[in-house]
């Protein structure tokens, strides 16, 4: 029952402005109302669960407790507006503007060119802005742990990083050429003919930070701090929000409303009420109860208030740690360890220890810790207070307690450890940052005095069970013991035993999570072993070998550094001719102080609508009956759109295959049925979700597997072939056979899709703004849907946040059902997906299967190749023939083969259609190849750089689909990343790195790319563009292609400005539309700075050709002088421009033609570091020679190779896409679905442009570069299968191994087989449904 109580003022500040709220609705989060009410749209919705960190903003408030002003870094998309009484906010817009100055933190980013998309910016400069504002001189490493809880998908992190160095007080980076040894970098190039720069920006030029020039605490806020607490309360449509004034009330209404959920921090019921639908009628905020936020020392150990953040937690027992003796503090750096890597900073500012605990997580990284330990729980309620101790009798249940209904926890007792008595805490994630625990564990074991004898010991882990658990009946085996092998035998005996898992268990990964709990506690054995030794100062040291010391080291990475070389522009150019300079991304200042609109920050029109999707839960199904009778009484409801609503035709799709709505059968989870508009996006989504629909199960075609055991294939396969491959085969010395899966990943743009419909009221015109990569499709769409011609359709694309190929086909179905509400509701409809919804909806990276035969010489050299692709299409055909054929042209990678042949099924199933993903099938193709590749070094017995470079193309070759190689610089790449990178030095390193080390191992490889440039549609490769001159002299510059962070914008500005011999600062580019260009390409391919950079030099040879009479009459006169007088002379001052790519085109049938115009080409060396026992890596150098001809923007080129790398090392080691056998999707955010952070960037990341070699084929003698660096991560993929095959060794397995992409820890660690894999063997396949599929 909700309370009669009435509504209070809400009060808080933003931005140095008092905002008082009369209507606060605690379900509006910050987010919302900053974009919504307050008009600040700089602070993003990139995730809606606190993961990505784009809406990071900046809470200031008085703390009663340590008597100063706290700055803190909080995710917005959580913190519920009710919570911010008396508080200041700070937003992006609060610190800087274009219009007045930037702020350093602002200023530095850009200039460092840390911004690309720019989606993510305002939350990275957010949570770097708090850091300073509390500490002014920060040390690199807590600039990198800053940005714990931050996320970027364009740049690779490392400029980002580079920039931010400029604050830290032990930065350091390259010397920029000024050091005089040979050691510099830069002296190592003396050889090349043209200059070589590693300066992509001046430090000299960044405004020094003044901390005395930060906006003040609002004085009426700090005059508060002595107004006794009151009680509040916050009533919203299903919501009441109440804060307690003291401790008494609060146990009072805890005792009123039983069911009422206490939050703090509000990161995970608010989690809970937006994605999974729950309700919680009363919220209790106790954070202000000085009871529950204090922290005293008791003779046991420290009691912290329930409500004590977690990042206060911290600060807390950082400071014991470096004041008591350190066998005292054993359970606090457990916790600090764990706290490490507890999500973001942002989460950890806010989250309360308590609520870590009362959610009963069974993967919580904490609660291990204190059931271990032993920690004292303190309960109270208006009948009275009790402790207890943490045990096993906790939780009750899968996030059940003990706990009373009218009960709360008021504070924690972590202990003290004696001496004698040690404790340690181990986590295994999927990625090191901000990840949420597969196994997590506390162990604690103590001796009897004097010896090594086990007097107690308690061994918790979560990840094993519905809750967290104690390995009892293990403890109770191994007390009285002594602390040996044989105890570490028995130990690993019984936690194989009693740590079991059912092979059906949810979560999945049921072999490795069994494996962990046996490493785990062998790193705890070693761990005190060591321990002992210099507590007893006796002989146990001993029994530990030197080469198993570095299994009880603690993950350490150092701070990251770099170097990027790129060649300097010709002596003479003039300085106003920006081509080959690192000119920063044209929207750079602007997306640094979140000026920069994206679709969604469009100020809202009059009577705007928002729509929600209603999407299929059955992958295959037929469709029974659809009930909105209850979404029609939700409030604000306006209609229900679907099938029936359509005035044009329902049928959509690149080929015609697909529906805009479901009719008669679903074939997809996710599959749109229908769609609810509504007043707010929060009511139509709400409404949305009680749409009832009624199905007809039919069964499902969900992995690879099945669609060929049941032959489900779209249309007939397609085959490249060369030579004779029997005879090949015939002529081989060795033959081998062998397969790969290769799995999907999903586009993880930062923006989600976003689309706003504006109905024009006449002959059926409509205006769209659209999040798209492919404007023209999108009109064509939408033209189709509405049943009217093209040209009554506009289509707007400002920007994107981030595009990667997900927003070339898949959004284009979703903006089409937008317009047609607006269509049938005569009023503008928006609608921003959610993640969740994003990711479900839209497909991602086609996984792939490839089987392969191949025959070899015995030094290596192949000579016959038989291989087949299969992808995972999904439920329609969108362009996975496109990417199935690239991936053909793609499986030599870089090496010629004789005799080849090639095949490829593009397999139908019942997933949301895949689509186009950066690399477009090449980097499947290309890792199946090096796959075959490094198996025959293997074979053969030989290095695998030697066997890669002695199959390498050389110039003139021909390709297996009879293209010639002309300007082919793979060898120089090659040789230029050996010895950049130092190859044979460090791989001697590694090898004596490998012999004193058991439990780590380093691995190193050196992969190469060949990647063809233009679609392999052909009348894909052509472009537009339209350049204005307007009379001041001005020029408006429009072309077909779309700025999604790659900087083509900015490319073009440069292009246009070298074409008409004008400075860049009169070149503007507003948007990309379809009533200014027409009839374009998708921003895709990586062609379009080739395309569009031709079509706009075209267009300004025109202009210039016009204007030539009047520059030679006037020769000394102005570019305003010039335009002036043939605007005079009524010459037109506007042109267009064309351009197609000459000379390409190819056929399947003859195997003859050209599909690419040329190729990019490069190398990456890397060295990585495993953790045999966990799984765990670490990337530790990354060496990149790249081919971008003559790069026309050298900080554009290096971010993108960076950022393609980066997103690379996520497809190969990382990121995994995990579906049910019914092919219900898992990962719909970044709370399960992993993307590369800050700390899984190469530690030390190398990038150099080649030097001296012009493409004639592409304008100013540039190339492409936005996908070809992307496979170069699989350098990474092949140095951790390389340290594999060393840890194997010392297990006495030699030979071939199979290791499926990505590389997780989970295979990882399975792959290195030992002692105690053996004791957790699987279950049998075929014996049980698993949890998830690999699809």
């Amino acid at each position: 029952m909700v309370p009669e109580m009435t509504t209070d003022e809400l009060v808080f500040f933003v931005n140095g402005k008092k905002v008082v709220e009369t209507n606060a609705d605690p379900e509006m989060t910050l987010l919302t109302y900053l974009r919504r009410k307050l008009g600040l749209p700089g602070t993003k919705l990139g995730c809606g669960e606190g993961g990505c960190g784009a809406c990071t903003v900046m809470i200031s408030r008085f703390d009663d407790f340590e008597k100063k002003i706290l700055h803190y870094s909080v995710n917005a998309c959580l913190a519920s507006i009710c919570s911010l009484h008396h508080m200041a906010v700070t937003t992006v817009e609060g610190i800087g503007s274009t219009k007045t100055r930037l702020h350093p933190v602002q200023e530095r980013l850009a200039k460092s060119h840390g911004s690309q998309c720019g989606f993510c910016t305002p939350g990275i400069v957010m949570s770097m802005y708090t850091l300073l504002r509390n500490n002014p001189e920060p040390a690199m490493e807590e600039i990198e742990n800053a940005f714990q809880g931050n996320l970027c998908r364009c740049t690779g992190y490392r400029p980002i990083l580079e920039g931010y160095r400029t604050f830290a007080k032990d930065g350091s980076g390259c010397c920029g050429k000024k050091a005089k040894d040979q050691s510099c970098c830069m002296n190592s190039t003396k050889e090349q003919s043209s200059p070589v720069s590693s300066v992509l920006f001046n430090p000299a030029e960044f405004q020094p930070l003044d901390p005395t020039q930060e906006p003040i605490f609002p004085p009426e806020l700090l005059n508060s701090k002595n107004i006794p607490l009151k009680r509040l309360c916050f009533k919203g449509e299903r919501v009441t929000w109440i804060q307690p004034s003291d401790l008494n009330e609060l146990l009072a209404l805890k005792a009123q409303y039983l069911e009422a959920k206490l939050v703090v921090g509000n990161t995970e019921v608010g989690i809970e009420m937006k994605q999974k639908n729950m309700l919680y009628p009363v919220i209790i905020a106790p954070a202000k109860i000085p009871e529950l936020t204090s922290v005293w020392h008791t003779e046991e150990g420290i009691s912290f208030g329930a409500a004590c953040s977690l990042t206060r937690v911290g600060e807390v027992l950082r400071k014991v740690v470096t004041e008591l003796p350190s066998y005292q503090t054993q359970v606090f750096q457990a916790v600090l360890e764990q706290l490490r890597w507890f999500a973001g900073q942002q989460i950890r500012n806010v989250a309360a220890i308590g609520g870590n605990i009362m959610t009963a997580s069974p993967i919580s990284d904490l609660n291990p810790v204190l059931l271990a330990s032993g920690s004292r729980l303190t309960f109270i309620s208006n009948e009275g207070k009790r402790t207890i101790q943490m045990d096993d009798t906790f939780f009750t249940g899968y996030r059940k307690t003990l706990v009373k209904p009218q009960e709360i926890l008021l504070s924690i007792e972590i202990p003290y450890t004696r001496k004698l008595e040690f404790f340690s805490a181990f986590k295994q994630a999927s990625r090191r940052e901000d990840d949420i625990a597969i196994v997590t564990c506390g162990m604690r074991v103590k001796f009897k005095d004097g010896s090594h004898q086990v007097e107690d010991m308690h061994l918790s882990y979560g990840g094993m069970a519905p809750t967290t658990v104690l390995a009892k009946r293990t403890c109770k085996e191994l007390i009285g013991r002594e602390w040996n092998e044989q105890l570490l035998q028995k130990a690993c005996l019984l936690l194989a035993e009693e740590m079991s898992l059912c092979p059906e268990a949810p979560g999945g990964m049921v072999e490795f999570r069994h494996t962990l709990t046996l490493s785990f506690f062998f790193k705890f054995y070693l761990t005190v072993l060591q321990k002992l030794s210099l507590d007893l100062k006796k002989y146990l040291s001993d029994h530990i070998p030197m080469n198993h010391r570095s299994a009880t080291e603690l993950f350490h990475k150092d701070s990251p550094s770099s170097i990027q070389l790129f060649q300097e522009v010709p002596v003479g150019q003039s300085p106003e001719d920006t081509v080959g300079r690192p000119l920063m991304h044209v929207s750079a200042a602007k997306q640094v102080c979140g000026e920069a609109v994206y679709c969604d920050d469009m100020p809202y029109f009059e009577n705007e609508l928002c729509l929600a999707l209603v999407t299929s839960a059955k992958a295959h199904a037929k469709l029974v009956s659809i009930d909105t009778s209850e979404a029609q009484r939700m409030p604000g409801f306006v209609c229900f759109i679907c099938a029936e609503d359509i005035p044009g035709k329902n049928v959509t799709g690149l080929l015609h295959d697909e529906t805009v709505f479901a009719e008669d059968v679903v074939v997809c989870v996710g599959h749109i049925v229908g769609g609810i508009v509504a007043d707010t996006k929060e009511h139509a989504q709400r409404a949305a979700k009680v749409v009832k629909i009624t199905y007809e199960e039919l069964t499902p075609i969900i992995t690879i597997q099945e669609a060929i055991e049941k032959k489900s294939f779209y249309s007939s396969p397609k085959k490249i072939e060369r030579g004779d491959v029997q005879q090949g085969f015939k002529e081989a010395d060795h033959i081998m056979e062998g397969e790969i899966h290769v799995g999907g990943q999903e586009h993880f743009y930062l923006e989600a899709n976003c689309a706003i419909a504006v109905p024009k009221g006449e002959d059926g015109e409509m205006e769209l703004f659209v999040s798209t990569q492919n404007p023209t499709e999108a009109q064509a769409f939408v033209a189709a849907t509405l049943g009217v011609p093209f040209n009554r359709i506009v289509v707007r694309v400002k920007r994107m946040g981030g595009g990667f190929g997900g927003k070339e086909s898949r959004c284009n179905v979703f903006s089409t059902i937008v317009a047609l509400a607006a269509h049938k509701t005569r009023r503008p409809v928006r609608c921003m997906l959610d993640r969740d919804e994003d990711m479900l909806i839209t497909g991602g990276r086609h996984p792939f299967l490839g089987r392969y035969k191949v025959g070899f010489m015995k030094n290596g050299r192949v000579v016959a190749l038989d291989v087949t692709h299969y992808s995972n299409a999904g439920c329609s055909q969108d362009l996975s023939h496109a990417v199935m054929d690239r991936s053909l042209f793609h499986a030599d990678n870089a090496y010629k083969i004789p005799n080849i042949r090639v095949e490829g099924y593009v397999c139908k199933t019942n997933l949301p259609s895949n689509t186009a993903f950066r690399g477009f099938g090449s980097p499947q193709a290309m890792l199946i190849a090096e796959s075959w590749m490094s198996d025959i070094a293997v074979t053969c017995g030989l290095p695998a750089e030697e066997v890669r470079k002695l199959n390498l193309y050389e110039e003139g070759d021909l390709t297996h689909f009879n293209q010639r190689l002309e300007g082919f610089t793979l060898q120089r790449c090659w040789e230029e990343c050996l010895m950049s990178s130092k190859f044979h030095q460090r791989k001697k390193e590694i090898e004596e790195f490998n012999r004193q080390q058991r439990w780590k191992k380093r691995g190193i490889a050196i992969i190469p790319t060949k990647f063809g440039i233009s679609f392999t549609l052909t009348l894909l490769n052509q472009a537009g563009a339209l350049v204005h001159v307007y009379t001041d002299g001005s020029v408006l510059l429009t072309h077909g292609g779309t700025e999604m962070g790659q900087g083509l914008h900015t490319k073009m500005i440069q292009v246009a400005s070298r074409a008409l011999g004008i400075p860049t600062s009169k070149i503007h580019i507003s948007e990309t539309s379809t009533n200014t260009v027409p009839n374009t390409p998708p921003t895709a391919a990586s062609v379009s700075s080739d395309l569009n950079g031709m079509a706009i030099y075209n267009a300004c040879q025109t202009l210039l050709q016009r204007l030539e009479p009047y520059k030679s009459s006037k020769p000394k006169g102005s570019w305003e002088d010039w335009v002036t007088a043939a605007y005079v002379d009524r010459v037109s001052l506007s042109a267009t421009g064309f351009y197609k790519t000459p000379g390409i085109g190819y056929s399947f049938e003859k195997n003859e033609g050209s599909p690419y115009s040329y190729y990019s080409y490069g190398v990456a060396c890397s060295e990585v570091e495993i953790d045999c026992l966990t799984g765990d890596h670490k990337n530790l150098r990354t060496d990149i020679v790249m081919d971008v001809g003559t790069s026309l923007n050298p900080a554009i080129d290096i971010g993108q190779i960076e950022g393609a790398f980066v997103q690379g090392l996520g497809l190969f080691t990382l990121e995994e896409l995990r579906y049910s056998p019914e092919g219900n999707l898992y990962t719909r955010g970044p709370g399960m679905y992993k993307i590369p952070a800050f700390a899984d960037i190469s530690t030390e990341f190398n990038v150099s442009l080649l030097r001296d070699h012009p493409n004639s084929k592409a304008i100013y003698s540039s190339k492409a570069v936005g996908e070809p660096p992307l496979f170069l991560s699989a350098s990474i993929f092949f140095a951790i299968k390389d340290a594999i095959s060393t840890a194997r060794a010392e297990s006495g397995l030699t030979g071939l191994f199979r290791l499926d992409s990505p590389a997780t820890p989970e295979r990882i660690r399975n792959a290195c087989v030992d002692d105690f894999t053996k004791l957790c063997p699987p279950a049998e396949p075929g014996t049980f449904k698993p949890w998830n599929v690999r699809v």
